[in-house]
Formats: structure tokens, sequence, C-alpha cells
């Protein structure tokens, strides 16, 4: 049985369980007259009923628990907080059973989406997808920094690689790593180029390995999703006003960490001051574009604050006093590079945030399919030739 047969007969016990529990109450409630004339054969059905419903409550709860993507961490906790409270209790599992069944029926429609365009490849481009992440991030197979992205690519043809250089390390020294990482690819494959798809710093680094590597013979696109390529102010300030000692200490132990977790010398502090309204200034007069790559960028923004995830939820105000709109880290100003570009607005309150755009969180939201999204970017690399 696949996770949404099994997360759909959880729900279902949940279902069971909420219909028979209203419909055993209104008996109940009908023959209280009758239930002092007859307390034993009351009582023992009763105790068979509860055992019933005890034992559908629990497989289904703990099966949804365990399936469900979109029931998130703030649902679950609330469940168990407010589980214990009658009636309210009743409140939270219809909550559950409605981002349950919601979660299921989108699902499935994917499901059958991919399956009719199967014979197509619409993503099968000529050429590989390199996907580069941002700062303070690592690609790890199981933990994948693009969410449920890349396997919705390859569902439909795409062939995908990851960057695997440093979570932080200055523009220039991560532009070098994905430079060898490129060629590794194009000896795997055989492929004479790459298509990059980079998010946040890894469009910066991926910029300046083009121009500055030469690894513009090697590279036929470039798609950047929410970099900063005009800098970020809110970095220019932080680092002007957080003293240099508590800078290196925060840096120390960054490095420290990234260190064991796969960093080969990373640099905390280049990392952030390459991120600045100033650096990118320079940079961006210094790292010109090649008439051989095709360049293409995307942008956000949070509408509401309080929708990010944490700790965007917060940043998305502090950057707004300094860098205006924002994504939660940078400011819609900063976004556009390149000859097509393209401002995502989804229906609603919501907005789509620096995480959302590459599927961090797993989360459906209304009006954005990130999937989706992605499979659109490379299906029109694939028209294009590319």
């Amino acid at each position: 049985m696949s996770r949404l047969d099994t997360m759909h007969f959880g729900n279902n016990c949940l279902k069971f369980f909420s219909g028979t529990l209203l419909l055993a109450a209104a008996v109940f409630l009908i023959n209280l007259s009758s239930i002092t004339d007859n307390f034993v054969p009351w009582l023992i059905s009763g105790i068979i009923i509860a055992v019933i419903e005890f034992i559908v409550f629990w497989i289904g709860i703990i099966t949804v628990y365990t399936t469900s993507v979109q029931l998130g961490l703030k649902i679950r906790v609330l469940g168990v907080i407010f589980g214990w409270i009658p009636i309210v209790h009743l409140v939270m599992l219809g909550k559950i059973i409605t981002v349950v069944s919601k979660e299921y029926r989108f699902e499935k429609k994917k499901i059958k989406l991919n399956n009719s365009r199967a014979s197509e490849n619409i993503c099968s481009t000529k050429y590989p997808i390199l996907m580069v992440h941002g700062v303070f991030f690592r690609d790890f197979e199981h933990l994948n920094y693009w969410g449920r992205i890349p396997h919705e690519l390859e569902a439909n043809g795409a062939r995908c690689f990851y960057g695997n250089h440093n979570s932080a390390s200055s523009v220039d020294d991560s532009a070098s790593q994905l430079s060898a990482r490129i060629m590794e690819i194009l000896k795997e494959t055989g492929a004479e180029k790459v298509n990059i798809i980079a998010h946040s710093k890894g469009g910066l680094d991926s910029r300046t390995a083009i121009t500055k590597c030469n690894m513009d013979k090697y590279v036929a696109s470039l798609t950047t999703i929410n970099t900063p390529h005009r800098g970020c102010e809110f970095a220019d300030y932080l680092l002007n006003k957080i003293p240099k000692d508590k800078q290196e200490k925060i840096a120390a132990a960054y490095n420290s960490a990234a260190t064991k977790m796969g960093d080969s010398n990373p640099d905390f502090i280049a990392a952030v001051t390459d991120l600045t309204f100033k650096a990118c200034e320079k940079r961006n007069k210094e790292v010109m574009d090649s008439p051989d790559v095709y360049y293409q960028s995307y942008g956000s923004k949070l509408t509401k604050s309080s929708s990010g995830k944490f700790p965007l939820n917060l940043s998305c105000k502090l950057v707004g006093l300094f860098d205006g709109p924002n994504d939660g880290l940078v400011g819609i100003n900063s976004f556009k590079w390149g000859s097509d570009y393209t401002f995502l607005e989804p229906k609603g309150k919501r907005g789509i945030s620096h995480g959302d755009v590459i599927d961090l969180n797993r989360e459906n939201i209304n009006g954005f399919d990130v999937r989706e999204f992605y499979v659109n970017i490379v299906s029109e690399l694939k028209n294009k030739g590319f």
C-alpha cells in the first residue's frame, strides 16, 4: 500500500470515528429516559462501542500522523495538546481530517497529471539539470534542499544533479567548486553542457563560475530563483552593527559545525559579506553575462509576513526596513537578472517565501504548485533547445 493510500485509510478511520461518535451520542440522548430501566445492557453496549471507537481512533490518528506531509508540526502539536479537551478536540479532529483529505485529493491529481503526460517526457532537456543550493545549506541525500522538486522533474524525464559545494564560502570559492562539479557531470553523462537552476546565493556563485571560471562554454542556461543579484542592505546593516568579536565567535561556531557536515574550509563571514549590497554592486560591474548563455530569473515576496515559516516570518519585517517588500530574506528589487524575468504573484494574502520557492517545507500552497512551477521551467528550457 502506498503512502497516500495508507494515509487515506487512516483518515477514513478518523471520519468513521467522528461519525459513529456523533451517532452514538445522538442515540444516547434520544434514549436517555429508558437507560435507567435497562442500565446493564446499555452499559455493556457502551463499553463495547467505547472500545471499538478507541481502537479505530488510535489506528486513524497514528496512521495520518506518520504518513501525512501537510499536517505539519504545528497541527500535530495542537492535536496532542487539545486532544484531551472535550468539544475542542472534535474541532481539532475536524481540522486534521480536512487537511489530510485535501492533501490526498491534491496528490492524487498530481499522480494523474504525471501519468497522463508520462510518454511526453516534457522535462527531458538536451542538457542535464544542475541544481545549485543557496547559503547555509548543503546537498544531502535524505534531506533534500529542493524538497519534492527533483523527484517531480525526474518523473517527467529530467536528469538532475546537485552542486555539492560548501554551505558557506565566498562567491569566488563557491564558483570554483561549482566549476569542478560541472566538469564531473559532463564526464559522467557525456553531455556537452548543463542547465543550471540556482537558488539564492547559488545564483551569484553560478554567474561567477560562468564568467570568471570560464564555464560559459559548458553552461547552456542559468535560471536564478530569488537570488540577491543586487545584494541585501540588511546584510550590510548587520555586518556594520554587530561587533567584530561577536561576528568571529558566530563564524567560528558555524565553520566548525559546517566542517563536520562536509564543508571544506567553510567561511561564514566571506559568505555573508558577499551577499551585501556593496559586494554585489562591485561584482555586477566585474562579472558580465556571457552572450553564449541564456539567463532568466524568478522572484517572489511574502505578502503577509506571518505566513512565512520560522524564522522568515520574523525576518520579513526586519528586511523590509532596509530592502522593502521581500521574500523573508531578499528584497524584490534584487531578483531580476537576464533576458527574462518573472515575478510570482499567487492569489490570496499569503505570498511565497524564500523557502517556499524551493519546497523547503514540503507545503502545498494555495495558488502556487511549486513542483509544477519547476516542471514548467524545465519544459520551457527543453522547448528552447537546451
